[in-house]
């Protein structure tokens, strides 16, 4: 086995620091019982009791659950459509012009996209707010979601497809009990990248968003301008346990369903 230099033990070292030793001075200091989040008090939760009074902030949550669920869910079914069509369709009039749409918010700035969205749902004379911000994270993530569907159809064997046509299965029939089910990894793969992003995102959302529909990025973003309060670090540390919580659920679900597929061959 080979052994790291000094020189690759530092570098990892010093990068990993840079990484994570600002999470970890995060968490530690959520549980400081000073005000003052430079200035370490003693060890306290009440940050986090304080957290759960905080009406705006929990109100701010919910939005943004709701809004990361519907805008995910509809960023997954347009996702998936638009990579069936680039994949299985062929060369078609308007192919180029097609996958240009929807690779485009790949490499589009976020203020563009935020820009251009709301000038159209004011042309549309929609008021801004909950379906707003949906319809805005859904427009640049299904891109997302096309993009790790497709990966998985250019490499889809098509004659499981064409054994259950054979069978007398409808082309709508072969796609839920044949196509869809061995995709959908890569859809929830998708789903879950697309709800991250929604959740994640401030740009789009302060440009589309209105008078109760104050997502918790915003919301965290308009109360670090006034100063950084116990009670944010409190709200970030529990996020990073959520999240840290679904990426070791996600990874030890793999391993099992790896495990039985290796049982089974």
């Amino acid at each position: 086995m080979k052994r790291l230099s000094w020189f690759n033990a530092t570098s990892l070292t010093f990068g990993f620091a840079f990484l994570y030793l600002p999470i970890l001075l995060l968490i530690l200091y959520s549980f400081n019982a000073s005000k003052l989040v430079t200035v370490w008090g003693g060890f306290s939760t009440k940050w986090y009791g304080e957290l759960m009074q905080n009406e705006a902030m929990l109100s701010a949550a919910w939005v943004t659950l709701r809004v990361a669920f519907f805008s995910a869910t509809l960023a997954a079914v347009l996702g998936t459509m638009a990579a069936l069509v680039l994949v299985r369709a062929g060369r078609f009039r308007g192919r180029t012009l097609f996958s240009g749409m929807v690779y485009a918010p790949l490499v589009m700035p976020e203020v563009i996209t935020g820009l251009s969205l709301l000038l159209l749902f004011i042309a549309l004379n929609l008021d801004r707010g909950m379906l707003t911000v949906t319809l805005a994270h859904t427009t640049f993530a299904m891109c997302y979601v096309a993009v790790v569907v497709s990966s998985r159809l250019v490499t889809f064997d098509r004659s499981l497809e064409e054994a259950a046509l054979d069978l007398g299965a409808t082309p709508l029939d072969t796609f839920f009990s044949v196509t869809l089910p061995i995709i959908s990894p890569a859809v929830i793969a998708g789903w879950l990248l697309a709800f991250t992003l929604s959740m994640d995102d401030l740009v789009i959302a302060s440009f589309n968003t209105g008078p109760g529909a104050t997502t918790l990025p915003i919301k965290i973003y308009s109360a670090v301008r006034l100063g950084v309060s116990p009670e944010i670090n409190a709200l970030s540390t529990i996020l990073i346990a959520i999240v840290s919580v679904g990426v070791i659920v996600a990874s030890l679900v793999d391993k099992r369903l790896a495990r039985t597929r290796g049982g089974e061959g």
